[in-house]
């Protein structure tokens, strides 16, 4: 069963994604939002269009946008889309 992308529901993609998938995180920042220099990132929210990030470069907290290539449908289609970009960005493509 999928949700609707509602608050609630970010709140939860973001801490799963933050506790669990650090890595992932750090390498959308990287590839996808063009901040090769980040040491870190966290997901802060998640909504339909796309995920604000929040980067670590040279020490310093630095706001990053990325805009997914779709509009996302509910809770499973960010679980899909955040998989994909993930194996893109590991494949060296974008």
């Amino acid at each position: 069963m999928s949700d609707a992308l509602s608050p609630a529901v970010s709140d939860r993609i973001c801490k799963h994604m933050n506790d669990d998938h650090g890595e992932a995180v750090a390498v959308y920042v990287q590839v996808y939002g063009n901040t090769p220099d980040a040491t870190a990132a966290e997901m802060k929210s998640i909504d339909t269009q796309g995920m604000n990030l929040t980067a670590q470069v040279n020490g310093e907290a630095v706001p990053v946008r990325v805009e997914f290539d779709h509009a996302l449908q509910d809770s499973e289609d960010a679980h899909q889309t955040l998989i994909a970009m993930l194996k893109q960005a590991r494949q060296g493509a974008k």
